[in-house]
């Protein structure tokens, strides 16, 4: 009668779903994004090359995208440093004039925009360290044009004082624009992420930076 009954009340409890399953359920296979690692290295240098030339363009016109800021890279300014510092550098048989080599050019490209940069978080500035450098490398690219300009220059032949007065006239006033243009790029990219009481004493460095880089490409007689 017992076993009766027992079977009675297990037939008129509902399916409660209460029943479950011992066995360690396996979890589903994901796919994982392996990000750039499967696609192919020409695929990926074109990318970066083209993300590279599009930042150029923010620089050439100048305007206040924070793309270059958020998407920040070294590659662009790494390109216009060497580009520096393989112009700018002293030539083995100079001897009258002493002009820089490509180490001092480099330690001076990076070891100037690390200082302007330090300056800047110092006063109170929003940039993280690489997004400063990298405006700062970044916004080279008119000295450097400049600088190929002034190469140019040097290589006309001339034979009269006054041919060689006036293609140095040119050169400064090339240098001068590059220099303007330079500050100016600069100015539009880490104004804005400096506190407004502080932006002189944060830009001015910036100034003296390109100057800097200027008054050497001027200094360069090969």
């Amino acid at each position: 009668m017992i076993e009766m009954a027992s079977e009675e009340v297990n037939m008129s409890l509902p399916d409660s779903g209460l029943q479950g399953d011992i066995s360690v359920p396996v979890a589903e296979e994901k796919e994982v994004d392996s990000g750039t690692l499967d696609e192919p290295v020409f695929q990926t240098l074109k990318r970066d090359v083209v993300a590279v030339g599009y930042k150029f363009t923010h620089v050439i016109f100048p305007r206040r995208s924070k793309l270059l800021l958020h998407d920040w890279d070294l590659w662009g300014p790494l390109c216009l440093c060497m580009t520096l510092a393989v112009l700018l550098q002293g030539g083995k048989d100079d001897t009258e004039h002493h002009e820089p080599g490509f180490v001092e050019v480099f330690v001076i490209v990076w070891v100037g925009s690390f200082i302007v940069t330090l300056n800047s978080k110092l006063l109170g500035g929003t940039l993280s360290f690489f997004q400063s450098v990298c405006a700062l490398g970044y916004c080279l690219l008119p000295l450097v044009i400049a600088l190929i300009l002034s190469v140019n220059f040097s290589a006309i032949p001339v034979s009269s004082d006054s041919a060689r007065v006036f293609l140095f006239v040119l050169k400064v006033i090339v240098v001068v624009i590059g220099l303007a243009w330079a500050v100016y790029a600069a100015f539009a990219f880490i104004a804005p992420f400096q506190p407004p009481r502080r932006k002189a004493l944060a830009l001015y460095p910036v100034f003296l930076f390109y100057f800097g880089i200027s008054f050497l490409i001027l200094l360069r007689k090969h």
